[in-house]
């Protein structure tokens, strides 16, 4: 089942990948949609947008009628200057008018036309946007419903039902060498080809593009995580949302220079850098900063904290092992994708920690040397002690607990690692054991622990 490096991590801005990065990427699919239906760009005047579920129950939080509005502004998530997002935002306020290319002028008014549906979710998924495109007397001339299933990737109905009913335990009849479906094919194809899982990661990617090709990409994707860390970590101030959350990571950072300078460090010191690291990604999410979707943006500090650590404090790392680190992570990855999930609207956070946990661990464990059973074991034990993680953000902010998440998932990749590395690669649980438990935990899960803000700490904490 290939998935690429390239889907798996995606640039893009916070606080969320499937309530800010999916809706601006269904925005632009809806507009191309519109854009070739006969008669549209003479009779349409006005668009409306319903969100549904977790869309619309902590949409608030997530910035999603923002994303919104910002997708028919023409804004895309890998592109636009988080800088640039309010002045934007404040003109459509005031204009309350779209010109989309291909059809007329458009009334919008942000706060009549964006929706939040906070009914029964629709029935497909907790994510749903419902598109109307209506004439000058209010008639509807087309509707259409898109679905954010998480990492930023977005599907139509007919998309969602074809993903749901493949059968993902049999090998994709798909243009790659190495198609594996599970992580028990990607070791059974490791050993007979006499390949690592980064090498069959790799001659998957440059089935459809040149090795230099690829291997760029994958050292700009490492470019946008390290510069998100560098400026989490120079950042100060209250996190937006009215949580009053203060920034940490980058007083954390100045005082871990200083004690490296003037005392001999604690062994557990490490502990703190890959903290801090992680803090410092989600701080900047939270922010509405450049983030690199890995997998979701709710998890993005997991695998970057990690490959920082491994570049920071493991003797011989280098690009080459950062190269294998994310295409190992991104393997681990897609097959988590393609047989559960890495939504929290779907599986809660154990599919977003969870997931990034587990390929950060892999990855480590790839970097620094390891057999494809070692790390399949890694990327094993990060996720099955992450089984059963809730979604439950206060006030439907990527906060609390969201950003200290990410750091214990961030050490847990690390111990994984080196349990993995300790041993054979032999273990009791597979990992597609483990995948599949975390699915069926998923499906198990209330409602209100799956990024709705309805229970667990987002009911239990009095807001001040």
């Amino acid at each position: 089942m290939f998935i690429s490096v390239f889907d798996i991590f995606k640039i893009g801005i916070g606080p969320s990948s499937s309530h800010t990065v999916g809706p601006m990427v269904a925005v632009h699919r809806y507009l191309d949609r519109v854009r070739g239906l006969s008669g549209a760009e003479n009779r349409a005047t006005r668009l409306t947008v319903t969100l549904h579920g977790s869309l619309a129950f902590t949409g608030k939080g997530h910035a999603t009628d923002k994303a919104v509005c910002l997708g028919l502004l023409g804004a895309r998530p890998d592109s636009i200057d988080p800088d640039k997002v309010d002045p934007m935002l404040e003109e459509l306020e005031q204009t309350r008018k779209l010109k989309i290319d291909g059809l007329p002028e458009l009334h919008f008014e942000p706060s009549r036309d964006v929706i939040f549906d906070y009914g029964p979710p629709l029935a497909l998924h907790a994510n749903g946007m419902t598109f109307h495109l209506l004439d000058a007397a209010g008639a509807v001339i087309d509707t259409f419903v898109y679905y954010s299933i998480g990492g930023g990737f977005v599907v139509s109905e007919s998309e969602l039902r074809k993903t749901s009913n493949e059968p993902v335990n049999e090998l994709a009849k798909q243009d790659v060498p190495f198609p594996f479906a599970n992580a028990k094919q990607m070791l059974e194809m490791g050993r007979e080809a006499e390949l690592s899982i980064a090498e069959m990661k790799l001659r998957n990617e440059c089935s459809d593009k040149p090795q230099a090709e690829v291997e760029e990409g994958i050292d700009r994707l490492w470019s946008a995580m390290d510069s998100c860390i560098n400026r989490g970590i120079s950042q100060t101030g209250i996190l937006p949302g009215g949580l009053k959350v203060k920034r940490r990571a980058a007083d954390i950072y100045q005082k871990l220079i200083r004690e490296g300078r003037t005392n001999p460090p604690f062994e557990h010191n490490v502990v703190d850098w890959l903290g801090v690291y992680a803090m410092a990604v989600n701080e900047e999410n939270a922010a509405g900063g450049r983030v690199v979707t890995a997998p979701t943006n709710g998890a993005a500090g997991v695998i970057p904290a990690v490959t920082r650590y491994y570049l920071d404090h493991c003797p011989g790392a280098d690009q080459a092992g950062i190269r294998t680190f994310l295409l190992t992570a991104a393997a681990v990855g897609g097959i988590i994708k393609a047989n559960a999930s890495i939504s929290g609207a779907e599986v809660g956070c154990q599919g977003e920690v969870g997931s990034a946990s587990a390929m950060a661990a892999a990855g480590l464990c790839a970097a620094l040397g390891g057999t494809n059973e070692q790390i399949e074991n890694a990327a094993e034990i990060a996720l099955e002690h992450h089984l059963g993680m809730t979604c439950d953000p206060i006030a439907g902010l990527v906060q609390v607990p969201c950003i200290e998440r990410n750091a214990l998932g961030a050490v847990k990749a690390v111990t994984a690692a080196s349990l993995a590395l300790r041993g054979d690669g032999s273990h009791f649980v597979p990992l597609d054991g483990c995948i599949e438990t975390m699915r069926q935990t998923g499906m198990d899960m209330m409602e209100q622990y799956k990024e709705t803000s309805k229970g667990g700490l987002a009911v239990n904490i009095v807001e001040c």
